[in-house]
C-alpha cells in the first residue's frame, strides 16, 4: 500500500477499499476488535454515502414499543434503564431514577446520558469516578458516529457538547472507542454512600437501536444490603400513601419515591 493511498484513506477520499486492506491496516495499526470494527464502519459508511453535500435525512428519535415499559417496571427493584444509540434515554424504571435521575422529569430534549454527564452536576455526585465514566460516554458516541456518519441528531449533541463543555471536547479528540456491554461501576447515594455494582447491557431483538441496562449488586455484597435499603426507602412514601398516611397525587414525585436529587432520610 503506498502512502498516498493510505493518506486518502485516512482522509475518507479512498474508494472500493477492500476487506482485506483494511484487515492489513488494522493489523499494523493493532488495533482491537472493536477499533477494527469502528474502521470497517467509517469506511463502509462514506462508501456509502458519495453525495457529501446532500441533505442528510431527519433522523428519527427511537421509541420503545409499550412491552419493553412494561418489562422496565417488571425488573424493579433492580435499577434498569432503556436507551438509543446515541445515550437518549427512552425509559427508566423506578429504582433506575433513584440511582441514577429522575429523567422521565426532565424535558424532552435533556432525556440523554450523555447531556446529563457533561452538563448536570448530579452526574458528578451519582459517579465517584465520574471521569472514567464521562470518558466512556464519548467514546461510545464515537463508536454511535463511526456506524451513522451522517446523522444530524448525533451532530448536533456532539457540536453542543462540544462547544458547552471543555471536557468533552477533550475525550471526544482521543478518539477513543468503547461498547458499554459489561462491567462494574460505583455509585453514591447520599442515603446509603458508596455502591458498587455491575452492569449488563442487552440488545432489544425486535428494536435493533435500543438497549436495556441492568444495575445488579453481588450476592452478599454489603452493595447488595445497600441497595435493597435504598429501594426500601425510595418505596415509603408511596407505602405511606397507600395506608393514609399521606396524600401524594397519582403521578407526583413522591408517589415515585424520591430520586438522587431528594437527598437522605434524616437521622432520628
Amino acid at each position: 500500500m503506498s502512502v498516498d493511498y493510505y493518506t486518502r484513506l485516512e482522509q475518507g477520499r479512498a474508494r472500493n477499499v477492500s476487506d482485506q486492506v483494511l484487515a492489513a491496516v488494522a493489523a499494523a495499526l493493532r488495533l482491537d476488535g472493536l477499533e477494527r470494527q469502528h474502521l470497517f464502519d467509517l469506511v463502509r459508511a462514506d462508501a456509502g454515502r458519495p453525495d457529501r453535500t446532500a441533505a442528510a435525512p431527519p433522523a428519527r428519535a427511537p421509541r420503545a414499543r409499550s412491552g419493553l415499559h412494561e418489562l422496565l417496571r417488571s425488573l424493579d427493584p433492580t435499577p434498569a434503564v432503556l436507551h438509543g444509540p446515541r445515550l437518549e434515554v427512552v425509559g427508566v424504571n423506578r429504582m433506575g431514577k433513584v440511582l441514577l435521575d429522575d429523567f422521565e422529569a426532565m424535558p424532552a430534549a435533556d432525556r440523554n446520558m450523555a447531556r446529563w454527564m457533561f452538563l448536570d452536576p448530579r452526574a458528578r455526585e451519582v459517579y465517584p469516578d465520574w471521569g472514567e465514566i464521562a470518558e466512556q460516554t464519548v467514546a461510545i458516541l464515537r463508536v454511535a458516529a463511526g456506524r451513522s456518519t451522517s446523522d444530524p441528531a448525533l451532530a448536533s449533541l456532539v457540536g453542543e457538547l462540544s462547544t458547552r463543555s471543555e471536557e468533552f471536547a477533550r475525550y471526544w479528540a482521543n478518539y477513543r472507542v468503547f461498547q458499554h456491554t459489561h462491567g462494574t461501576k460505583r455509585f453514591r447515594h447520599p442515603a446509603v454512600g458508596d455502591m458498587t455494582l455491575r452492569y449488563e447491557t442487552l440488545h432489544t431483538p425486535t428494536e435493533a437501536d435500543l438497549y436495556l441496562t441492568l444495575y445488579l449488586a453481588a450476592a452478599g455484597s454489603p452493595s447488595e444490603e445497600k441497595l435493597h435499603i435504598l429501594s426500601s426507602w425510595a418505596a415509603a412514601p408511596a407505602t405511606r400513601s397507600a395506608t393514609g398516611g399521606g396524600d401524594a397525587p397519582a403521578g407526583d414525585a413522591a408517589s415515585r419515591g424520591p430520586s438522587f436529587r431528594s437527598g437522605p432520610p434524616e437521622a432520628h
